[in-house]
């Protein structure tokens, strides 16, 4: 009797992971959706999310920083403070942001709740076990802040929170000088790679400026 030939394994065929999703860098949220969010929460009195929606824009700070803030990183004898500085995990080097009125009211809002009394982290976890919001959770959050304004889950993530604010400071300025040391990053190439900046946005600027 003849020996059965061993026939290659079938795979089930599987669907790309990334089938039906936008991949690359998230998109950055427009004035307006900013505007809708902020208003939804507000309506909600949602007052830890109002804060942190609005700290993460001010700030432009990566997920991992931003879940870590304390409370001394922004308060001072009782005050949200106008500027505040915070060391990144990624570079080991401080980054300083400003925080505006409006983030300041909702801070200070936040502050009241009984969550967060005695408690050191900004964004304090709901279980004894874990000190603040994980990087999951946010980006959870985030999520569920993009799709109540009717806008696509996948095109968004923690990151258009981070350049948001810079994407507006650059249409507005074309400085990326600025937009770097607002980031914190170490090299140029890093900032235009963030933003997109194509050659035409160069030589936009470029044809504005007369000498």
């Amino acid at each position: 009797m003849e020996p059965t030939p061993t026939l290659p394994a079938i795979r089930a065929l599987r669907p790309a992971w990334n089938k039906g999703r936008i991949v690359g860098q998230k998109r950055p949220l427009k004035p307006k959706h900013v505007w809708a969010i902020r208003v939804r929460l507000e309506l909600a009195e949602n007052h830890r999310d109002l804060a942190l929606f609005n700290m993460a824009i001010d700030s432009k700070l990566r997920g991992c920083d931003l879940v870590k803030m304390k409370v001394v990183d922004v308060m001072a004898s009782g005050q949200i403070k106008e500027r505040a500085s915070v060391l990144q995990s990624k570079t080991q080097k401080p980054v300083r942001f400003e925080i505006s009125e409006g983030t300041r009211a909702s801070v200070e809002k936040w502050m009241e709740d009984e969550l967060m009394v005695g408690s050191e982290y900004l964004w304090p976890g709901r279980f004894h076990e874990r000190l603040h919001i994980s990087t999951r959770q946010y980006a959870r959050i985030v999520r569920d802040w993009v799709t109540s304004i009717g806008l696509e889950a996948s095109a968004y993530g923690t990151h258009s929170m981070r350049r948001t604010k810079v994407t507006q400071i650059y249409k507005k300025t074309g400085n990326l000088r600025a937009v770097q040391l607002l980031l914190g990053h170490t090299k140029m190439d890093s900032t235009v790679r963030y933003l997109g900046v194509e050659l035409e946005d160069a030589l936009a600027i470029a044809e504005a400026i007369e000498i």
